[in-house]
């Protein structure tokens, strides 16, 4: 019997296919936003990139574009402070949110952040899919619970995305995915399919894309 929430398969051909060329054509930075006012006009399909302070997201960005340095990476948590905008070609908008849990910032900032990212959740119309991205090594934690029970009451579908796959022990492995597998079923918004991915080895980035790709 398969486990709930399995490990997504790789993409038919078919489907590389369309997820390869839509990343390998023009994939263009379009604004920062710090306000819902400032959202670019919602004229097609976008999917969101969340993840606590240092879980790889803008390393994952990069890797999936194939583009070095089209978002920003930094150690420095609660870095990224703005909605981040990033146009592939005409098809869609693919949104780097601000990331969560950080314990550095200010806390006026920090809830600055939150309530920007709880409106753009909850309101946006356009939103197909949010891709929360869960630290291989660590398993889902509160912080990540707060962001998915959010998704859950905007009715936003998400899909767990592990990042550093290369980076736990595969003795670890088996208990982290029960852990996830665990969380995930509280869920409703949980889409049934876990990508695991690395950026440094490229794992899952053909089945991202190909995901990506499928959602006009």
């Amino acid at each position: 019997m398969a486990p709930p929430f399995p490990i997504a398969e790789a993409p038919d051909a078919q489907s590389a296919e369309q997820g390869r060329k839509l990343f390998a054509g023009e994939v263009t930075f379009v604004k920062g936003v710090v306000a819902m006012s400032s959202l670019p006009d919602a004229d097609r399909a976008e999917v969101c990139f969340a993840g606590r302070s240092n879980v790889g997201k803008s390393s994952l960005i990069n890797a999936l574009t194939g583009r070095k340095a089209l978002a920003r990476a930094s150690n420095t948590p609660g870095r990224t402070q703005e909605i981040n905008y990033f146009a592939l070609g005409n098809h869609s908008y693919l949104v780097d949110l601000p990331g969560y849990g950080y314990a550095n910032a200010p806390l006026a900032k920090v809830e600055k952040w939150q309530a920007l990212l709880k409106r753009y959740l909850s309101g946006r119309a356009t939103l197909r899919r949010a891709f929360v991205l869960i630290d291989s090594r660590h398993g889902i934690k509160p912080v990540d619970e707060e962001i998915m029970s959010l998704l859950d009451s905007a009715a936003v579908t998400f899909q767990c995305v592990l990042t550093k796959a290369d980076k736990i022990k595969s003795s670890a492995r088996g208990p982290m995915l029960a852990q996830v597998r665990e969380r995930l079923a509280t869920h409703p918004a949980a889409f049934p399919g876990i990508i695991e991915t690395s950026s440094e080895t490229g794992l899952g980035m053909e089945t991202l894309r190909a995901t990506i790709a499928a959602l006009d």
